[in-house]
């Protein structure tokens, strides 16, 4: 029997170490490569925010799990883990229910040689009183397209009011990270372009935005050299920025800061904080943190079990030399690392020692909608350097590409990028629907 290798979760990093491991241990029956997920098709996270800003048409970019599994020589099964028996080598995936609530695929165990988590993250309201309940979060498709759902509505009720006088929209975005920074320009964007299509009951001005981080900073984790052009950037957009302002509560119609302030809010996005999901807390004996992230050697693998490797954003992987700190949860981390394992796996079935992870930073990108980008680029040749503009742009634009070709090859993703082309002069520039 070929080595059985399982990889829980296909965002970005494990669905491209399923393909790469398809590819080379898959197609010449070397392991018998499973990918599980609890969805059908994949689409890239840090893309979601324009799913919920409608520049982005998640059916057209999203790619199914079972066409890629063919055509790249591993097997999709479709379930979410629910369980570990590390004693019998056995993960537990629970039953998935269709939209009616009937049973579609039956609660199941699968075997594996070598387990690989990749599960990712979900957002980390800290507990905030009323914010599970009265916000949105972009963890998923779904519930960037719930948002973009109750952002078109809002703009339906406000065309079908004859009354004649201007309507507001106020949208309050919790988080200047990247995910709350990008969906704020890309909301100004969406503005502009509803109004273009005639639904400018609601005026571009008319919808307030408004970005609350409890730090002193946009863009925390980023140097301030990139938060300080970008806070610029977004207050000559009309964004509302306010930094030191810690959210205590939130209610139905608006937030409460802890310095007192109280901020109306039609719609309200949660995008600050990240955690691991829940299932993983004390997964088998696993050891984990308080995020419930999963402590991972350099080698990828758990610290209590080495047939199970984490990776990404769900599992802590500590820096060399960086005191004590831990792997950032950013999606280049979990490329290098994906990469990593492709090899490590193949070396692990051959008895070999396997190689260790350290860190590259190749820098940060952020993305201000169409109006630019900022961000800087790091290299052994280069240094840092710093990006503004259509240059940043550009370059941003071609990470999602990279990603693109890790999936699809080259001949493939230039294809799509044709047809992108194509696509522009016989479809909305915003999705209307």
């Amino acid at each position: 029997m070929s080595h059985r290798i399982i990889i829980v979760g296909g965002g970005a990093g494990g669905l491209e170490l399923a393909t790469r491991l398809g590819k080379t241990l898959g197609k010449r029956d070397l392991a018998r490569v499973t990918l599980v997920d609890a969805n059908l098709t994949h689409i890239w996270k840090p893309l979601l925010h324009e799913v919920a800003a409608g520049s982005l048409n998640s059916s057209e970019d999203e790619l199914n799990y079972v066409a890629q599994a063919k055509w790249n020589h591993f097997e999709f099964q479709l379930g979410r883990m629910e369980g570990l028996d590390r004693s019998a080598k056995k993960i537990q995936l629970s039953a998935t229910l269709d939209e009616q609530g009937e049973e579609l695929v039956p609660a199941r165990s699968l075997d594996y040689d070598t387990l690989v988590i990749a599960v990712g993250s979900t957002t980390n309201d800290f507990g905030t009183p009323g914010a599970a309940q009265n916000c949105l979060f972009l963890d998923t498709r779904v519930q960037a397209e719930r948002f973009h759902r109750q952002l078109l509505n809002h703009y339906m009720r406000a065309h079908a009011n004859q009354a004649g006088s201007a309507e507001q929209i106020s949208v309050a975005i919790v988080g200047a990270g990247a995910t709350g920074v990008e969906l704020a320009a890309e909301l100004h964007h969406a503005a502009h372009e509803l109004a273009a299509y005639g639904l400018d009951s609601i005026k571009p001005e008319n919808m307030r935005i408004t970005l609350i981080e409890a730090g002193p900073r946009v863009l925390p984790a980023l140097p301030e050299r990139i938060g300080q052009p970008v806070h610029k950037t977004l207050e000559k957009l009309g964004v509302t920025v306010l930094t030191n302002a810690a959210v205590s509560e939130v209610t139905r119609d608006s937030l409460k800061t802890a310095q007192g302030q109280d901020i109306p809010a039609s719609l309200k996005v949660w995008a600050a904080g990240i955690r691991a999901p829940d299932f993983l807390k004390d997964l088998d004996g696993l050891e984990s943190n308080r995020i419930n992230q999963l402590q991972v050697r350099p080698t990828l693998q758990t610290t209590r079990d080495d047939n199970i490797f984490a990776f990404g954003d769900c599992a802590a992987c500590p820096q060399p030399g960086e005191d004590g700190r831990n792997v950032p949860p950013r999606a280049q981390a979990a490329h290098q690392q994906a990469s990593l394992l492709a090899k490590s796996l193949k070396l692990r079935i051959e008895g070999k020692a396997l190689p260790t992870y350290r860190y590259h930073d190749y820098g940060s990108l952020i993305s201000l909608a169409s109006f630019s980008a900022v961000g800087n680029l790091m290299g052994n040749l280069t240094g840092s350097v710093m990006l503004e503009g259509w240059l940043a742009r550009m370059f941003y634009v071609s990470l999602y590409r990279m990603h693109q070709m890790a999936l699809y090859g080259v001949f493939r993703t230039m294809m799509l990028m044709l047809s992108d082309r194509i696509g522009r002069g016989t479809e909305p520039r915003l999705k209307l629907h």
